[in-house]
């Protein structure tokens, strides 16, 4: 822009000003980008306080079950094994929460199976003690005399204690993983007519008849994968159990017989039975049922349970149902070994 004085008589008494062309389409853009200027500020603003808006609730949305879910955990390790998580989501945050409520379930139950254990076998292992603390101190302040008799009772009770620590062993051995096992064929049919052969005079002194039920065609010939020491102890273990529980005069049956790729060994018994809501629970450490089959009988209640790890170290299973002779039918399975074929040399 260019300003001329405009004079007088020497005397400013004006300007002239000439100011560049400027045609109203130009004037007009120039107005309008300022406008749209503006406006892109003010929509970047807006549009950037909806992001931080939208990014806040979400990571509450998101991040508030998860700080849920971590801070159950802390009280989950602190020992609070009733501690629980509101499951209100089917996304991945929601089946996180399901499967915290899963195991939370599980070392509840674990704990409390832990504190009925301790509390089971300190109860056992005081019965004993008291029993032979009661007969020594009458034997040593005269009460009761020493007689082969008293002697006697002290034995039982040191064989009771014995017996229940080695079961406690073996257990723990088993849970561990920790038994040794030293795995070969082993024909069954022979085996069960062994033990069965072993073990009928001390069931007829109970007043009870052991009996293998006849063997199948072929069944010489079946044979397992296993440690025969430890089947041996898995078999004394369940016939002992019939011994202690059968009443008199009463009858035991064991049978064998071929299902597919397994073998399944039965031993039934007569009454008395098991309710049918507990059999399922007969291999549970230190487990009894309350009634007849109960402590009154022996056992502690160990002996089913190592049996239980036998089965399973040997890839089979064993389970407990009702028996049609009135008591307990137990049914052991275990894979059946088959012999490969050799293909006769050519000629």
């Amino acid at each position: 822009m260019q300003r001329l004085p405009v004079r007088v008589d020497g005397r400013t008494v004006g300007w002239l000003v000439l100011a560049p062309f400027q045609s109203v389409t130009e004037g007009g853009a120039v107005r309008f980008g300022r406008r749209q200027a503006q406006a892109s500020l003010l929509i970047a603003g807006v549009a950037g306080l909806l992001a931080a808006l939208i990014a806040w609730w979400v990571s509450r949305r998101l991040l508030a079950p998860v700080r849920r879910v971590a801070a159950a955990t802390h009280r989950l390790a602190a020992g609070a094994y009733d501690t629980r998580v509101e499951v209100d989501s089917t996304d991945e945050v929601g089946q996180l929460a399901r499967d915290f409520n899963a195991l939370a379930n599980t070392l509840a139950r674990h704990e409390a199976l832990r504190r009925d254990f301790l509390a089971d076998v300190s109860h056992e292992l005081r019965t004993p003690l008291a029993v032979l603390a009661g007969e020594v101190d009458a034997l040593v302040d005269g009460i009761r005399p020493v007689t082969p008799q008293a002697l006697a009772s002290l034995r039982a009770e040191v064989e009771r204690l014995g017996e229940l620590v080695n079961d406690l062993n073996e257990l723990a051995l088993s849970d561990a993983g920790a038994l040794s096992y030293r795995m070969a064929p082993v024909a069954l049919a022979d085996f069960l007519e062994r033990r069965v052969a072993e073990h009928r005079w001390h069931f007829e002194q109970h007043g009870l008849d052991l009996r293998l039920l006849p063997l199948p065609a072929g069944a010489q010939g079946w044979q397992v994968q296993g440690d025969e020491g430890r089947l041996q102890q898995l078999l004394d273990n369940l016939l002992a159990n019939s011994y202690r529980y059968t009443d008199a005069p009463g009858r035991v049956e064991m049978s064998l017989e071929a299902r597919a790729e397994a073998l399944w060994v039965e031993i039934h018994d007569s009454p008395p039975g098991v309710p049918q809501e507990e059999l399922s629970r007969l291999f549970e450490r230190l487990y009894r049922v309350e009634g007849s089959r109960s402590r009154g009988t022996g056992g502690a209640g160990l002996g089913l349970s190592i049996c239980r790890n036998i089965a399973q170290a040997h890839g089979g299973h064993i389970e407990a149902l009702a028996s049609p002779l009135g008591g307990v039918c137990v049914r052991l399975s275990l894979p059946r070994l088959h012999h490969p074929t050799h293909p006769a040399p050519a000629a």
